[in-house]
């Protein structure tokens, strides 16, 4: 245990933490906005496969990242438009949608990838970018600013979509439509516009997480989400649909993830009991989760698909 306890062991960890959060702080920031405003997206993690697929085998044609990283968003576009027409114009249930689309997701996602990429191939990820002055202050500048582009935007979009949720007519709107939207409907808000903009905007972070966690390991498998979309979605009562608490609730499965992946390395976990070990980040959010969720009250409108009176 003693060789974890090392300045370099535990700069590498912590770092490595922070990036592993970056793609489930920005699927659950995205969940966030859509619950806000009264639906539930079960259809995450299908959501950020057929992202991260479509970042990869962009980067595989043209090797350019940042082209790569923008197919990713937009297919998580994409995918926003299509459950905002099932969700909220048609008028679906929603749990059951949102399951029909993460099984799209799997499934198509894996079908492109055997038609027409066949053998995994490894691709070039975003380099890190240090942030001048901070990057040189000791430990510290090695855990927190030097990091991708994209983990930086993640916790750049924390306080951004808290400033739009809670100081922007906009974020009103979203907040009224979540708890009673026969009384914004009354005041001329415009329900189904605003759920299909909020469902469009979480499904672009989506997109944007698919493609943070394809170019965190730099390399597409089969089911590469391992249905870890669905612990976004978990984040979010995690945080009290709150930006600040889903974020700490991704820095807490990012983290304890990595510290698992450290001690197997080291061998400080026996591997008899590495595969339990493994299950560690689930468990924790889980028990984290059941102990915050009682104090916080849901938005009163959400999974309640709106029909409009007379």
């Amino acid at each position: 245990m003693n060789q974890f306890f090392t300045v370099d062991v535990l700069t590498v960890t912590i770092a490595s933490g922070i990036a592993l959060a970056t793609p489930f702080l920005l699927a659950a920031l995205g969940e966030t906005i859509g619950q806000r405003s009264g639906v539930i997206n079960l259809g995450v993690d299908g959501i950020m496969l057929l992202a991260a697929f479509a970042t990869y085998y962009t980067a595989l044609k043209t090797g350019n990242l940042l082209l790569a990283v923008l197919a990713g968003a937009a297919t998580g576009t994409v995918m926003g438009v299509v459950t905002a027409l099932v969700s909220v114009t048609l008028k679906a249930e929603q749990g059951i949608s949102g399951i029909g689309v993460y099984l799209f997701g799997l499934g198509f996602s894996a079908l492109l990838f055997q038609k027409l990429v066949g053998t995994p191939l490894p691709i070039a990820t975003l380099p890190p970018v240090g942030i001048p002055l901070l990057e040189g202050i000791p430990v510290i500048g090695g855990m927190f600013f030097r990091q991708s582009l994209l983990v930086y935007l993640a916790f750049l979009l924390v306080p951004v979509v808290s400033f739009v949720l809670n100081r922007t007519t906009y974020g009103l709107k979203i907040r009224a439509v979540g708890e009673n939207p026969a009384a914004a409907d009354s005041l001329g808000v415009s329900v189904a516009r605003i759920r299909w903009s909020t469902l469009i905007i979480g499904s672009t972070f989506s997109g944007l997480a698919g493609a943070s966690l394809l170019m965190y390991g730099g390399i597409f498998q089969v089911n590469l989400t391992q249905a870890e979309g669905f612990i976004a979605v978990a984040l979010v009562y995690f945080g009290a649909w709150r930006p600040v608490g889903v974020m700490g609730g991704a820095l807490l499965y990012g983290l304890v993830g990595v510290v698992i992946l450290t001690w197997k390395s080291l061998g400080i976990i026996p591997l008899n009991a590495s595969d339990l070990a493994a299950t560690a980040p689930a468990v924790i959010t889980v028990l984290a989760l059941l102990f915050l969720a009682r104090r916080f009250r849901q938005p009163a409108a959400l999974g309640r698909p709106y029909e409009r009176e007379g």
